[in-house]
Formats: structure tokens, sequence, C-alpha cells
């Protein structure tokens, strides 16, 4: 969700000139804060297990896509929902949801989804933050928070899960203290790297952490061209031949899209900086599993322009100078917010339209088909800052997991 550290009135309506306008001072810029809290759901709300027929699973309303269990935000101890991660223990295969929330982080067994089990909560390391982050390393969640004073970064170690008693209050293993306060978080799994975006750090650019020794991250560099709201990091398997064997970050910077080489932590190198038509909030993107894709949603498009719910797609081949393909228009007016790619599918929270699942086919050619999605929020489907704030749809077993800032963690099936 976008965020804005302006201490500034900004008008109810988001404009394009609100964005411009706030700024945190540390070249970290976004639009107003979200609506107070919303109200608590109905208190008959399904919670499943209820297969997706006719249209409707329970309450909510669906095609392709089943509820296996709702476990809600007072179940698990919390008010408000954000975003959401998991992690699948090594040695049980267990799966687990990891949920940010505004008082902190829950933990939930979703081995069997039909008959999940909330362990406990980490709670927030300072105070309630609306955006709280989550990536998982090496059996090592690491959890970081908005707006939230000196927060830093939690470390906390995710085989305790193993032998907790519900509902358990945790204490982090570890704190991170070289930033205070964090909006998003990224981890490229394979080089043991994290990259802290909106930091009071690195000019609100990437605050890049060596987390190789898990429980003990360390400080590992800068990249301060532009504030970054979110971003992704890989190494490098796509077909630039520039650009082999590199570590890569795509960063959704508010105002453009930058393809930064981080190879070198203490050299890293812009590759390049690229913006759209009707551009609002260039808010989270993420590679095809090819690295030969790029798809964008931006936050604030439906908002500024009356668009339907948008997702920006680019080639990007080559890494230096990205190309435009097209904009795919959903059949919604939700705004999308995080969006993630699994093989040949793309799974999105589309905030009050819910998850979104997109089936690729040639790109080049505009090849982009909706297949399924579940409403996790039927008050509405109108452009609000409600409903869907991200999914994961990596479990093993393929069950796909949704946070909704309202209604709390959704475990979904999906054949």
């Amino acid at each position: 969700m976008l965020r804005c550290n302006s201490r500034s009135v900004v008008a109810a309506v988001i404009t394009v000139a609100a964005l411009v306008g706030c700024s945190s001072g540390d070249g970290y810029g976004g639009p107003p804060p979200p609506p107070p809290a919303p109200p608590p759901p109905p208190a008959g709300l399904s919670v499943g297990p209820d297969a997706c027929t006719d249209g409707n699973a329970g309450d909510f309303s669906c095609s392709g896509i089943s509820l296996s269990k709702r476990v809600s935000l007072a179940d698990m101890g919390g008010t408000t929902g954000s975003d959401l991660w998991g992690w699948v223990d090594p040695l049980s295969d267990n799966e687990y949801a990891l949920m940010g929330m505004t008082n902190g982080t829950a933990f939930v067994d979703v081995t069997d989804p039909e008959d999940p089990v909330y362990l406990g909560m980490l709670p927030t390391q300072t105070t309630s933050s609306a955006w709280r982050d989550i990536k998982v390393y090496e059996n090592y969640a690491y959890i970081v928070a908005d707006n939230a004073g000196a927060h830093g970064m939690q470390v906390f170690d995710l085989t305790r899960l193993r032998t907790a008693t519900p509902p358990e209050t945790f204490s982090a293993d570890a704190i991170y203290v070289d930033f205070e306060a964090a909006h998003n978080l990224a981890i490229d799994e394979e080089t043991g790297f994290a990259y802290a975006v909106g930091t009071n750090t690195c000019g609100g650019g990437l605050h890049i952490i060596d987390i190789r020794t898990p429980n003990n991250p360390m400080m590992a560099g800068c990249h301060t061209d532009f504030g970054v709201h979110d971003t992704q990091c890989v190494s490098y398997i796509g077909p630039d031949p520039d650009h082999a064997n590199s570590e890569i970050c795509v960063n959704s910077a508010v105002d453009r899209i930058e393809i930064v080489d981080v190879t070198d932590k203490g050299a890293t190198v812009s590759l390049s900086s690229t913006t759209y038509a009707q551009l609002a909030y260039a808010h989270q993107a993420w590679l095809t599993e090819d690295h030969r894709f790029l798809l964008v949603g931006d936050e604030i498009d439906e908002l500024n322009f009356s668009v339907p719910t948008r997702t920006h797609v680019f080639d990007v081949t080559d890494l230096d100078a990205p190309v435009f393909i097209y904009a795919y228009d959903a059949a919604t007016t939700s705004i999308d917010h995080n969006l993630y790619i699994l093989d040949n599918r793309v799974f999105q929270a589309n905030y009050t339209s819910g998850l979104h699942v997109l089936d690729i086919g040639d790109l080049a050619n505009e090849e982009l088909t909706e297949i399924a999605f579940f409403d996790t929020f039927p008050d509405s489907e109108a452009a609000e800052f409600d409903g869907a704030w991200s999914v994961y749809p990596y479990l093993p077993s393929g069950t796909i997991l949704v946070s909704d800032i309202s209604n709390g963690l959704f475990i979904l099936s999906m054949p």
C-alpha cells in the first residue's frame, strides 16, 4: 500500500499533483496514508470450507477457486491486515502462513488447509502500523514496518513454530537497527541478500543487507538514485547477454521503473529508468520466470484516470532499454495492489475485487487472460483501499494464501 511521511495536509482525492508534492524528505515520496481502519466485517461472513459452486463459495463470489478456510483477524489477535508470506518446514513439510497485522505478525499452520491452527503472534517492535512487510530466508522471517518509529527489522527463527504452544506471544531472535522504518523488503534467496526500501536511509532507495548468516544481518551497501516503493531482486537468468550472471533489482520507484545491477553491493549501477502512459504511482512489479517480461501494477491509475484494473506489460529482453508492450485492462474497477508469478500464471491481489488469476500466453502478442478469481471483500468493488492486500501462491501443496485488510487470512484451493 502507498504511504507518505509528509506532515502536510493532503486532499482526500488523490491526484498526480499530490504525488509530486508529498515527500518524506529522505528521497522517498508517496501519496497520502490510507483511510481510518474499516469497520469489522459482518459477523456472519463465511469461514468455510466452501466449494466454489454456481459462482459462490459461501458469502464470496468466485470462479475456479474454493474457500478451504478463512481465519478472521480477531482469531489472530489483530484488527486490520497487511502483507503476507509463507514458509515450508524442511523437516516436516508443514506449511505456514505469516500474516502482517497492525499490531504484529501472525503465524498460522495451514498444513491442513481446512483446519488451520493459529500458533501465535510476534508483536510489533514499536507501535502499530498499517504497513508490515515479511519475507523469508533459510527458515528465518524478516519483518519490517513503516510509520512505526525505530522499528528496525525483526529476525525470527521459524523453526520455533515446531514447538509452539498456541496461542503464543513470541519475541524476535534479533533486531537489525541500521534503519528505523521501512516500507517494503525483498530477498534474493539465491545470494542471501535482503533489500529494504522506503527507509530513512539510502535516500529511500535500496538498503542492502547481508543475511547469509541469518540471525546476524549486516549492512552491505546502498543504492540511492531514486526513492523506491517496492522491489524484486533476482539472480538474473534472462536473455540479455550483457548481464548474464548478474544480480538485478527491478525497482517500483513511484514515478518510474528502475532496473539496477546490484552484483557489486558497493558500486550498484542503474541500467534503465522507464515510464509509461498514464503513470500515477508505480507500486509493484514482478518478472516472468524466464526474466523476459515484466508486469507492473500502478496503484493510483484507477483513481486518477478512471481506468479499469490495469496491469502494464514490458519486454525487458534488453535490461538497458525496456519496451512497453501494452496495458492489460481487467473487467473490474478495483485498485491493483500486489502481484506474483508462478509458472505461467499471474496471481493478483486487487483490493476490493480480491484475488484474480491470469494465464500468461504470448505476452509479445498481448495474450493475458483471466482464468479464475475469488472476491475476498464482498462489500464493494469500488476503487478503494480495502480488501485483498497480498497473495502467496508458492506453497508446494498448491494452497493459495490471501491477506485481506478487513476479512483476515484466506486459505484457498484452485484445481
